[in-house]
């Protein structure tokens, strides 16, 4: 496959890789290193042993070294993980976990800032960050703190390359074990409100790599998806029932029923503050189920399947073949909602 063939050393870079701990992030690490990048991946320290299989996954991948710290302190980034040595790119994988509003601005944007500043500090010319497409259309606060950061950075006066994908395969997997158990695809109206070009962590990562490779990529904000045609939610269950050779059924949930739940949690969330993240998390579920994950134009206000760019080979129909037949394994995590 183009672009998996290790670099002449004269190409190569020195990175500096936060978020790697994360699906995508792990998939990108892979990637820099297969091309023969340097690579420090930086994180914070886990205060206990990392679940099964993964500091081995992790620390397997040969030539990158992992370093420990806080990434929202700008102190401990320069100290613990640039260490006064010189790299090219930095490169950001990082996200706030649930998308509730505090975690949201202290990730996706306090964090981002002072990863941003350490790494201008030590001479970092050029800055890849893994954005997220749905901040077109800012309703919710991890929309707005990753937006924010993006303005940052652009006024940074550093060399930017910033990308915007669309939906992810596990955030679109979730349902696979409930069928699989006899259950129906659950739909919000008739399963036809929204569509994305779902992409596989490992065409991100090597869209990412390349991002950190080629020059026509600086100082662009750049929206992809996975190959083939943009697919809708009862599309995505269709195909599910096909690969387990039973008939398709669904069950149609009304977005009303979404509006219900917002309304009530805000109202009980002044009461029991613990609700309010309940809510946001409410809002969130609303946005996907009725929003697109694809190219917005702003003029029309329409998504536009053909105006999103496409690149790699897997298909999520793929992904979910390998999923039944036990090859794959949905790593959902705090990020299921999404």
């Amino acid at each position: 496959m183009p672009g998996t063939e290790t670099l002449p050393p004269a190409e190569r870079r020195r990175v500096f890789l936060v978020g790697a701990t994360g699906t995508i992030g792990r998939a990108t690490a892979r990637a820099l290193a297969e091309r023969g990048h340097a690579l420090v991946c930086f994180g914070r320290s886990r205060p206990g042993p990392p679940p099964p299989g993964e500091g081995e996954r992790d620390r397997a991948i040969a030539g990158v070294e992992f370093r420990f710290g806080d990434v929202a302190d700008p102190a401990s980034v320069a100290r613990d993980g640039l260490r006064g040595e010189r790299f090219d790119t930095l490169v950001s994988c990082l996200a706030s976990r649930t998308g509730a509003p505090r975690d949201s601005w202290a990730i996706d944007h306090d964090a981002h800032l002072a990863v941003l500043a350490a790494a201008a500090e030590a001479g970092v010319a050029h800055v890849v960050l893994l954005s997220a497409i749905c901040v077109q259309k800012p309703l919710l606060a991890f929309q707005h703190a990753k937006l924010a950061f993006e303005r940052a950075l652009m006024g940074s006066g550093l060399d930017y390359t910033i990308v915007r994908p669309t939906a992810y395969f596990k955030s679109l997997s979730g349902q696979v074990e409930r069928v699989r158990r006899g259950k129906p695809w659950l739909v919000f109206g008739d399963g036809a409100l929204t569509a994305c070009k779902p992409i596989s962590d490992d065409d991100l990562a090597r869209y990412l790599v390349e991002c950190v490779e080629r020059e026509d990529r600086r100082n662009r904000v750049l929206p992809i998806g996975g190959p083939g045609e943009a697919i809708t939610p009862r599309q995505q269950g269709e195909a599910v029932f096909a690969l387990l050779g039973r008939p398709a059924r669904f069950r149609h949930v009304p977005v009303v029923l979404l509006d219900a739940i917002i309304g009530s949690l805000d109202a009980l969330g002044r009461l029991r503050p613990a609700l309010r993240n309940k809510a946001e998390l409410a809002r969130i579920g609303r946005y996907y189920a009725t929003e697109s994950m694809l190219v917005l134009d702003p003029a029309s206000g329409r998504y536009e399947a053909g105006a999103t760019p496409s690149t790699g080979s897997e298909t999520l129909f793929d992904y979910y073949a390998r999923i039944i037949r036990g090859e794959a394994r949905a790593e959902r995590g705090d990020h299921a909602v999404f």
